[in-house]
């Protein structure tokens, strides 16, 4: 019987900016990734891929009523609650989704790569790009309630793809470093699920940000997702621009979170590879 060859993938890593040119490489690889996290996600589910329809506009449905309806008062925005609702929610489940199974994946596909080298990053990216695919299915139902709602779809939603990619770096980046460490101590998945929940309430998605006290703000504008929150609404909906500062600090903290992130992953490999 033919012996299994097992590959040290430690001693195969490469400089930084080669670890990006690595994922153009493994392109078909990344696919093949994303098509069976989207198949394997559906699989036993009778309605399939039209819980990514309905899941965005159920929690919704649950926001509007409670926030909208219940504690209206306290929850006006100045617009339709639920067109000003629905992208956070979008939006918000895109990166909780993505930040928990790009933590994950490295863990979950421990048994190919300890045999075989294959960029780990390959694994994180897939699952991000699963969520992103996600999402942008559900701006169909977004766009429909935009619609009933009277307010339209202005011609900035082109630009979408900015805020979706930067977040998609963002997810990335931050995924990588939470899977770096999940090797060593698995617990910090379960500190990653409550940390998302927590950052989804510290971001303005069902609450405006004018209940906030002045002296607060500062604090909230320095969460990261507020800025890709904000501008996300901005395109979709409202047909306002961004500013320049604002992309160069949307697009540059995401790409400096995942050159982080792939840095750190690159740096601890070999230690990675002998922990899974």
């Amino acid at each position: 019987m033919k012996a299994t060859t097992y590959y040290d993938s430690a001693q195969v890593r490469r400089p930084l900016i080669t670890e990006f040119q690595n994922f153009w490489s493994y392109r078909g690889l990344l696919k093949l990734l994303v098509t069976r996290d989207l198949t394997v996600r559906y699989k036993r589910s009778i309605l399939g891929v039209w819980w990514t329809l309905l899941n965005p506009l159920l929690t919704t449905a649950i926001m509007w009523f409670v926030f909208g309806k219940l504690f209206a008062s306290r929850f006006a925005t100045g617009e339709p609650y639920v067109v000003y609702l629905l992208p956070g929610v979008l939006l918000m489940m895109f990166f909780s989704q993505g930040m928990i199974a790009t933590g994950a994946a490295i863990t979950n596909a421990s048994g190919i790569l300890s045999k075989v080298y294959v960029p780990a990053e390959v694994f994180s990216l897939s699952t991000a790009v699963a969520a992103g695919v996600n999402l942008v299915i559900g701006l169909v139902p977004l766009f429909v309630v935009q619609l009933i709602a009277g307010v339209g779809i202005p011609w900035t939603a082109l630009l979408i793809p900015i805020p979706v990619l930067a977040m998609l770096a963002l997810v990335t980046g931050l995924g990588l470093l939470v899977a770096s460490a999940a090797v060593y101590f698995y617990d910090i998945l379960d500190i990653t699920r409550v940390a998302v929940q927590l950052v989804y309430y510290l971001t303005p998605v069902f609450w405006p940000i004018t209940i906030i006290p002045p002296r607060f703000l500062p604090f909230v504008k320095a969460n990261p997702l507020f800025s890709y929150v904000d501008m996300f609404r901005d395109l979709i909906y409202r047909g306002v621009l961004p500013q320049l500062w604002e992309l160069a600090m949307v697009t540059g903290t995401a790409l400096g979170i995942l050159a982080l992130g792939v840095w750190v992953f690159s740096k601890g490999w070999r230690n990675i590879v002998g922990s899974l």
